[in-house]
């Protein structure tokens, strides 16, 4: 989104409009739209802005819900926001801390501060970027306890506060089809910044789950979140936002609501033991944390093979930690037999699950040729160092 965009979505017509035309419907016909918005006399350009931000709001549903509705977005702000479920644990934090004033360094959107806002905490919320900064105040407007200063992150005084938040920027400056930073020292604002200020304040900082692990500073507290099956972020969090005795964790959300596993470092793997009636695929963040182990010894279970995050055990435990399958055959892994047994089940849409093995899952499908009006789950892996491919169901 330039600046111009931004102007005509900010104008009272812009809004009215955007307001009107109701959520965005990805199946609908777009040219008729576009053709009776400009037959009422709107302009291309506003037309083009408004249906531009009706799309990103639909967009936005999934992560920030009915708020989405009343909220403006940039494709990159959106991409990179916090959906709001986890804002509310990182607000949670401060608040449990008794923090009441916080800096949001590199707002973007504003996800983070309206999670605290919501909280009465006071937050002074910092972005760089002109646009971007102009959108968080409006979707921060309603809250009066929030001040939004367009502004170097890295320049801010922080005099007033007791807490600080960061989200650095890992893209290209931009709105719209950035590309990714790989050096920290690039980040806006940059990691070593970041993690100085963890020295002095009671810091929280958020980043993507693939960051090396070496980077993490051995006094802050790690936890992977993944929400829906999908690892969305690690927080690093410093001083009073810190758990005694927590290094790692791994927060899982689902339907079944939140559950953590934590432990004060990584935790070492069982050992590796015989294939048995259940095969475990945890979660993304206790992988992430390290803390498959700790996972095992809860299930009761062992790995099928050495550095592999599968586990195994001869009894079903369910746990919010791990999808669970139910083994129905083992075989090695050979595509002539594959397709002869799954020919023989009838067996004609196969998910295909690997760890371990350099296979392509969509390759290999279209070898095996499926055929059958029947459906099934296929781990190709290592158990106990040999290839083998495990026909499974899930629990």
């Amino acid at each position: 989104m330039e600046t111009s965009e931004l102007l005509e979505v900010l104008s009272i017509e812009g809004l009215r409009l955007l307001d009107a035309i109701g959520p965005y419907d990805s199946k609908g016909d777009v040219l008729r739209t576009v053709s009776e918005l400009r037959a009422a006399g709107h302009s291309p350009g506003l037309v083009a802005a408004v249906l531009n931000q009706a799309k990103l709001r639909a967009r936005a549903v999934p992560k920030f819900g009915p708020f989405a509705a009343g909220m403006l977005f940039t494709e990159a702000g959106l991409e990179q926001a916090t959906r709001l479920s986890v804002a509310a644990l990182h607000a949670g934090r401060f608040q449990r801390a008794g923090i009441t004033r916080v800096a949001d360094l590199g707002c973007g959107i504003g996800a983070d501060a309206l999670a605290l806002a919501a909280l009465d905490v006071e937050v002074t919320a910092v972005e760089r970027d002109e646009v971007t900064a102009a959108i968080a105040a409006y979707n921060l407007a309603p809250w009066q306890s929030v001040t939004v200063v367009n502004a170097d992150a890295t320049k801010v005084d922080l005099g007033d506060v007791d807490g600080v938040f960061l989200d650095p920027a890992r893209r290209t400056v931009g709105h719209s089809n950035t590309s990714r930073l790989r050096d920290p020292a690039d980040w806006s604002p940059p990691l070593d910044f970041a993690f100085d200020l963890g020295d002095r304040l009671p810091v929280g900082v958020k980043l993507g789950p693939g960051v090396d692990r070496d980077l993490i500073p051995a006094q802050a507290e790690a936890q992977w979140i993944s929400a829906d099956r999908e690892v969305v972020e690690v927080g690093v969090w410093f001083g009073d936002l810190a758990r005694a005795g927590i290094r790692r964790s791994a927060l899982v959300i689902g339907d079944h609501g939140t559950a953590e596993l934590s432990a004060p470092a990584d935790s070492e793997d069982v050992e590796v033991g015989t294939l048995g009636a259940y095969v475990y695929e945890p979660d993304g963040a206790v992988i992430r944390a390290r803390l498959i182990g700790d996972l095992a010894r809860r299930l009761g279970a062992r790995m099928l093979s050495s550095s592999i995050a599968y586990l195994t055990s001869d009894d079903e435990t369910p746990t919010p930690f791990a999808r669970a399958f139910r083994v129905v055959e083992a075989f090695p892994f050979d595509e002539r037999l594959l397709r002869k047994e799954l020919a023989v089940r009838g067996i004609g849409q196969l998910e295909i699950k690997k760890r371990g093995v350099d296979i392509d899952p969509a390759v290999l499908r279209k070898r095996l040729s499926l055929k059958g009006r029947e459906s099934g789950t296929l781990i190709v892996t290592r158990v106990a160092g040999r290839h083998t491919a495990l026909l499974v169901e899930r629990v």
